[in-house]
């Protein structure tokens, strides 16, 4: 989208159980450095003729060992404990919070599942306040938004030919736009860059995720421009909003607000020959309505030029359209982490029993003091619903608390996306016995894991990992671009670190 270590095998002693039958066999300690000493691990009893003598898996590496060897600035905090019963395997700064990043959306599906049911669904309508007769609407036509995250304009297309369908080919009133159910808010977290498409406006009328589609391709010396609402089926251009190119090489993008279009710049000096990248919104209503108008006219049907109302509608519904389960939403929303998604299920439940929360934060505030109170979070503090915002603060027995609550009260752990098992060298491991459904974290210099393992003999593990180099994060400036120096290096060893923790773990706690 931008603490000394405990160990519950005592440190340096490490306790390996492999099985029923096979004894624990105990490592002889000595000062780091030095060579371990270590009990036979075969069967000492002569074999049978023939056969062949097995040897034991070699132990996990200790999980201190990992963290020296990963080189990672700033702070380690993680908690693994067995899920059945709760009883705490090993941990490291298990009570220091440390921003969440995007695992908060783990926090936020169960609030929003609590609050609104599996089964709620958002409604996108066409209200009409006049009568129909002989094609036209004597009367206006108004959008009418229901906070839908994953409104796309495929979806607008279909509304348009079902209006068209309901014997409307021309409307005489007025185009209005309500996207009210929920507050409009600008951004989800000011102090990111600019043009990042994961920090869109948010609003009760979301449409593409809040997302343009910007295309460039140099031609006789000049560049062709195009920004569209791109989907499957439908791609309309739209002019909510406008770019020029700028003979310049930095900054790459500057944006600036009108009254019914956002403007912006790229510099000329990044483009290259071609490309294209998705640029966020900042005028969800009027986008919608655009694109809405255009498509509405690619059917048939007139409609003037809209403008936003700030009053729920009153009228008679003529076409709707409803969203997929929210269970199926979050666990899309889990699987590709989208921030708009997550602040819209967040605000929404937040509002749905009475609520007037006008600002993410006095949502997220809310969701703090459920968390605490329905899952055990004591010391857990958000500041929006996606985890984008650095100030957000969870520990490791804070996450481990709540996801083992919530797992015995729903099957929460279906919702999260499969991580799968890699070697040192980033490669996948096919068959490994350790399985992992979890919910990854990630922000500048903080990266997150929270979720589920399975054992190496099927033993369920509930587990968080947080690492985060919070100075180096606070002294990033928007100059620094999307991805500042030093970044993709961190977080490439906090993630094997992330991964070597779970194949300890897994081999090690087997019962």
């Amino acid at each position: 989208m931008r603490r000394g270590y405990s160990n519950r095998n005592g440190g340096k002693e490490l306790k390996l159980f492999f099985s029923r039958r096979v004894i624990v066999v105990a490592l002889l300690g000595s000062v780091a450095g030095q060579a371990i000493a270590r009990a036979p691990l075969t069967s000492l009893r002569p074999l049978p003729r023939g056969a062949q003598r097995v040897t034991a898996p070699a132990p996990a590496p200790a999980a201190e060992s990992l963290i020296l060897k990963a080189k990672l600035s700033g702070k380690v905090g993680y908690v693994v404990a067995d899920a059945r019963t709760g009883a705490v395997l090993e941990e490291r700064n298990q009570g220091l919070a440390l921003p969440p990043a995007s695992v908060t959306k783990a926090v936020t599906a169960l609030y929003a599942l609590d609050r609104l049911g599996p089964g709620f669904r958002f409604r996108t309508r066409l209200v009409a306040d006049g009568t129909v007769s002989n094609g036209r609407l004597r009367g206006n036509l108004i959008l009418v938004g229901g906070g839908d995250p994953t409104l796309d304009t495929d979806a607008l297309g279909d509304m348009a030919r079902q209006l068209k369908a309901a014997g409307v080919r021309e409307v005489t009133g007025k185009f209005l736009v309500y996207g009210g159910v929920l507050p409009t808010i600008p951004s989800i977290d000011p102090g990111q860059p600019v043009h990042v498409s994961y920090n869109p406006a948010v609003s009760g009328l979301n449409l593409n995720y809040n997302r343009v589609h910007f295309e460039w391709k140099r031609q006789s010396g000049n560049y062709a421009l195009k920004l569209d609402a791109r989907a499957r089926r439908y791609s309309p251009q739209v002019a909510i909003a406008k770019m020029r190119v700028v003979d310049r090489s930095l900054p790459v993008y500057t944006y600036a607000s009108k009254s019914r279009h956002d403007e912006w710049t790229v510099a000329r000096g990044a483009l290259g020959n071609a490309g294209s990248r998705w640029l966020p919104v900042r005028k969800p209503g009027l986008y919608a309505a655009e694109v809405f108008q255009n498509l509405a006219r690619a059917h048939g049907v007139s409609v003037p030029r809209a403008k936003v109302m700030t009053r729920p509608p009153l009228g008679t519904t003529l076409v709707e359209h409803k969203s997929a389960p929210l269970r199926d939403i979050l666990r899309a929303m889990m699987k590709f982490s989208t921030n708009l998604t997550a602040e819209v299920v967040g605000v929404m439940a937040s509002n749905i029993k009475g609520g007037s929360v006008k600002t993410l934060k006095s949502s997220a505030n809310k969701m703090t003091a459920w968390a605490r109170k329905s899952l055990g979070m004591r010391t857990a503090k958000f500041v929006d619903h996606s985890g984008l915002g650095g100030a957000s603060r969870v520990s490791a027995t804070d996450m481990v608390t709540a996801l083992r609550m919530a797992a015995k009260s729903n099957n929460i752990r279906g919702i999260f996306k499969d991580i799968p098992m890699r070697n040192d060298k980033g490669d996948i491991v096919e068959n490994h016995p350790v399985k992992v459904r979890a919910k990854t974290g990630t922000l500048n210099f903080v990266s997150a894991l929270a979720g589920y393992a399975s054992a190496a003999d099927g033993r369920e593990l509930v587990f968080a990992i947080f690492t985060a180099d919070v100075q180096r994060r606070n002294q990033i400036k928007r100059s620094d671009g999307d991805v500042p120096e030093g970044t993709r290096a961190w977080r490439a060893r906090s993630r094997r670190l992330q991964i070597q923790l779970l194949d300890r773990w897994g081999r090690t706690y087997a019962v």
